[in-house]
């Protein structure tokens, strides 16, 4: 291959992709452009460009959506093309179409095409024009409840209700009755204009054990037009993927081959050029149906390059410039299997709010199959104005067994400190045996967390093994302090070896032994078990052996306690003496603050209005306030019948994370 004719680009975005195209930029010789908000003047993807140029304020609406500042930006830098990245602009027709008035390249398909399956309404009449099996519904825009609740009653129920503009997993909810349906199509149409400013929305049938499988398209500008393979993306939370992974492990080889053909048709049909991907919904029975095109790369894409050996932001800026493939679909070629995990910062045990504040520690796992993609580094804000992604963790693998296993390990290695992170999550879904046969459909983790996510407590050896290194690690510690210089002469200070490992109620006797390279660790029944590895207390993770068997885990010091995390199991460990621990069990619990006549702003946001006045009444389930973080808005509702006695904030205004919003009687 030559080298593309570009020699200087712009990165229309930030964070994560911004810094994955540099990457691949670089590797070319091609020069860099970042923009970036008052919010990213320090982020990597900054530091990482050639140049960067300051685009406005940090909400996104005052910076990465305003197309007039990116085109001022790319010829100010003499930039020769741009690349939108995934969200923001990318897949907006008036920025396309900004750039080619201005002479400047868009690293992307025609403006044609991204206004053609932008809108889903439209994307759809067009897939079934071109002979793409599409799902059942109603393709025109609703314009009042009554008329949604009659198409839906038509339909029958369930159905999904989705903005005509949306995507990412915004502006869908699922109804299951007429009510459903009212309030539905109230909070989609506001959520759509908030997100998309266009309220449009449609209705269509909802399959039942469903899964989100799309093909990889990949098409130059001679009408020459490749299928990649596929993406398994079944696992999400929210309508947002959280695990992708290539190939899918339910699809056979005709069925593929079908869902490629037909996304190579619907390609041609718009006359597609650049990478895109085609997203499809599969039944039990893999018949699948038409959701939408993705005219831009995707959030999940390394895991086709995995498989496929193929650099897509490469065959991305080829295109642009004008290139054909060298490729035929011969030539495509699934080897091996790749697994994407999405490190978002949020807080799992509490529903999976967004969490916002400074990485103080970022160190990313490293070995064979592992790879990371990642907008951030050490030291650096995760801020409420943006998607909270921290980073992408993808592994490879001969098989998917392979693969699985370094994603685990790879996720028990990633250490992570100063927000909220789902890293425990994530590593919890490796090891759900539904995971491992393959079983996924996009109702799986409301089917295998119905109450919301708990760290489950490890059982039998995995508690066993967890109890020695907590005590292997305390007894390196007192060692050391008994090492300590400066003491009273003739004053000397001997280790004990017996210990308790208090783990919730359950009380663990151990007997410690230092020994060459680690610590020897006997327990009630006279088991004995070898830790061996670095045991230093100041360390937050644990990479060695006990037993002989390699572990990494988690250990996040929390006072006189640590919390000990592997596999995405968790306990809390507090070490000490015998007795110590026989008087701890005497001692009263603390009642935490009642706070049921409060309503705490659960995550840290705007409050973006109030439903209630001073003095009104609210019954159960109805609404009090709406509070934005992170690009969505969530609504709060009463838990139960009460009296609002004062309110405490006002719309618009930042809440913190827990602050009181009102009070109720």
């Amino acid at each position: 291959m030559t080298k593309p004719v570009f020699d200087k680009i712009l990165i229309a975005n930030r964070g994560e992709i911004a810094c994955r195209v540099i990457r691949t930029a670089k590797r070319l010789g091609i020069k860099t452009v970042a923009v970036y908000s008052d919010a990213d003047a320090d982020a990597l993807h900054v530091r990482e460009a050639d140049e960067a140029v300051f685009i406005g304020e940090s909400p996104s609406a005052s910076s990465y959506l305003v197309a007039e500042k990116i085109v001022e930006a790319a010829q100010k830098t003499g930039a020769q093309a741009v690349h939108p990245g995934y969200g923001f602009l990318s897949e907006k027709k008036g920025f396309a179409e900004a750039l080619a008035k201005a002479g400047i390249t868009f690293i992307g398909p025609r403006p044609h095409a991204i206004g053609a399956m932008g809108d889903k309404i439209e994307s759809k009449k067009l897939a079934r024009a071109a002979g793409v099996s599409t799902v059942p519904g109603y393709l025109g825009s609703l314009t009042s409840d009554d008329e949604a609740v009659k198409v839906a009653d038509e339909i029958g129920y369930p159905v999904m209700l989705k903005a005509s503009a949306g995507g990412g997993g915004k502006g869908m909810r699922i109804a299951r009755s007429a009510k459903e349906v009212r309030e539905g199509l109230r909070a989609t149409m506001s959520e759509a204009k908030s997100s998309f400013a266009d309220d449009r929305v449609f209705i269509e049938k909802y399959i039942e054990q469903p899964r989100h499988i799309e093909i990889q398209v990949l098409a130059d500008q001679f009408g020459n037009t490749l299928y990649l393979g596929e993406r398994e993306c079944s696992i999400q939370r929210r309508h947002q993927k959280v695990i992708e992974e290539a190939p899918s492990p339910f699809l056979d080889a005709k069925t593929r081959k079908a869902m490629g053909e037909q996304a190579v048709a619907l390609a041609k049909a718009v006359e597609y050029c650049s990478a895109g991907t085609v997203e499809f919904i599969v039944d039990k029975d893999q018949n699948f149906y038409f959701l939408e095109m993705n005219t831009r790369l995707q959030v999940e894409h390394p895991v086709t390059e995995l498989v496929t050996g193929l650099d897509l932001v490469e065959w991305m800026l080829r295109i642009a410039a004008g290139e054909k493939l060298t490729l035929s679909q011969d030539d495509i070629k699934l080897t091996g299997w790749a697994i994407e995990s999405r490190l978002y910062a949020e807080d799992p045990a509490r529903g999976f709010l967004p969490s916002i504040g400074r990485l103080t520690r970022f160190r990313p796992p490293v070995g064979e199959g592992v790879r990371v993609d990642t907008g951030v580094y050490e030291g650096a804000e995760i801020s409420m104005y943006y998607d909270p992604m921290i980073a992408k963790l993808i592994t490879y693998g001969k098989d998917r067994k392979q693969a699985t296993e370094r994603m685990a390990l790879a996720l028990d290695g990633f250490e992570v400190r100063g927000v909220g992170h789902n890293i425990e999550f994530l590593n919890a879904l490796m090891h759900l045996p539904r995971f491992a046969s393959g079983d996924l459909t996009t109702n799986l983790i409301a089917e295998e967390f119905p109450e919301g996510y708990i760290a489950a407590a490890p059982e039998g050896e995995e508690l066993a093994r967890l109890v020695a290194i907590a005590g292997a690690r305390h007894m390196t510690a007192v060692v050391r302090d008994a090492a300590m210089s400066g003491r009273t002469a003739g004053k000397l200070y001997t280790p004990a070896k017996d210990w308790t490992v208090v783990v919730g109620e359950g009380l663990h006797r151990v007997a410690a032994k230092l020994v060459d390279g680690g610590v020897d660790i006997t327990d009630a029944a006279g088991t004995i078990r070898k830790v061996r590895g670095e045991l230093a207390p100041h360390l937050e993770r644990f990479e060695g052996f006990v037993d002989g068997q390699p572990l990494v885990v988690q250990i996040d010091r929390r006072g006189a306690q640590s919390r000990l995390v592997q596999g995405g199991r968790a306990i809390l460990t507090w070490v000490m003496a015998p007795r110590a621990a026989e008087l701890l069990a005497l001692m009263p619990v603390k009642t935490p603050p009642d706070t049921s006549k409060l309503l705490l702003s659960p995550m840290p946001g705007l409050l973006v209005s109030l439903a209630v006045t001073e003095g009104q009444e609210v019954k159960a389930g109805e609404p009090l306030a709406v509070v934005e973080a992170m690009k969505m808005e969530n609504v709060l509702r009463a838990e139960r019948d009460v009296t609002v006695t004062r309110i405490l904030a006002t719309a618009g205004s930042s809440l913190a994370v827990d602050q009181v919003i009102m009070e109720f009687a």
